[in-house]
């Protein structure tokens, strides 16, 4: 008897414990559902994508997570750090996905999950406008490079790096837009970013700065980022079937030529990225 009363005791705490971990699941969806509000972080210094304007957080990212928070129902709540903190807050579950937004990269898809691609991020070399000692990739050969720290952008650099004859002198920025302030004042040659972002600031600052092309890095692309696990899935599920409705109306393609002035050809998803 005690033992039929114990194996009975133990299948239902198993069966509730199987329920709480199916209804514990959804609670990052249902969290989010509830407070009406959507926690995305992000950095403010990788225009068009996320940059401060006036006093004002705009770009990209901005204008997409208005209609993903429109599908799912809720407000978008921005917070803003450093790009080398962001990884770590998002698994500390400061905010509940990250804009951005990142390279999609093996390495990366190890541990976290990417929505479908947002725009192309091959690498390419910024270099100040008139400089003729850059005309194409293999010119930054010992040369002063910025670079944003803790970037899929430094790790194709300094692969392509090993590659020229001389290696790349790598400086490292929290920030782009540090690595875009020194460019401008001649302390390096050159920025290494992802295509679309370099000809934004390229189109902004005309006269100032121009592209080395063609790219060199491989051809990759963005997506947002949130956490690989049961708990996040459907809250990631919604975001990705958000984005998918906005790319096939044609929203995606509209905020594409708004901030790079033309739109990409981008799959819905990256199964095996290049990287």
């Amino acid at each position: 008897m005690r033992m039929n009363s114990l194996l009975k005791g133990l299948v239902g705490a198993a069966f509730l414990f199987g329920a709480t971990i199916s209804a514990h699941a959804a609670d990052t969806l249902a969290a989010v559902k509830a407070a009406g509000t959507l926690k995305v972080g992000t950095e403010t210094a990788f225009a068009p994508f996320d940059f401060i304007d006036a006093g004002e957080h705009v770009g990209l990212n901005v204008d997409l997570f208005a209609e993903i928070g429109k599908e799912l129902g809720v407000k978008i709540e921005w917070v803003t750090l450093p790009w080398d903190g962001v990884f770590p807050a998002l698994e500390a579950g400061k905010f509940d996905v990250v804009a951005g937004p990142a390279t999609i990269t093996k390495k990366r898809m190890e541990r976290y999950r990417f929505t479908p691609p947002l725009a192309e991020a091959t690498i390419a070399i910024l270099k100040k406008a008139g400089d003729k000692t850059i005309n194409k990739p293999e010119d930054i050969a010992g040369k002063k490079i910025g670079v944003g720290k803790a970037t899929a952008q430094l790790d194709q650099l300094k692969e392509f790096s090993e590659t020229l004859p001389t290696k790349v002198d790598i400086r490292e920025y929290p920030a782009f837009t540090e690595s875009y302030a020194d460019l401008a004042a001649g302390r390096i040659a050159g920025v290494a970013n992802s295509l679309p972002n370099i000809a934004f600031v390229a189109k902004q600052r005309e006269g100032t700065f121009e592209v080395v092309l063609p790219p060199f890095g491989k051809k990759s692309y963005f997506g947002f980022i949130g956490l690989k696990d049961a708990d996040h899935a459907p809250l990631m599920d919604a975001i990705d079937a958000a984005m998918l409705k906005i790319k096939a109306d044609g929203r995606m393609a509209t905020l594409q030529k708004k901030w790079f002035g033309a739109s990409f050809d981008t799959p819905d998803s990256v199964k095996d990225p290049a990287f």
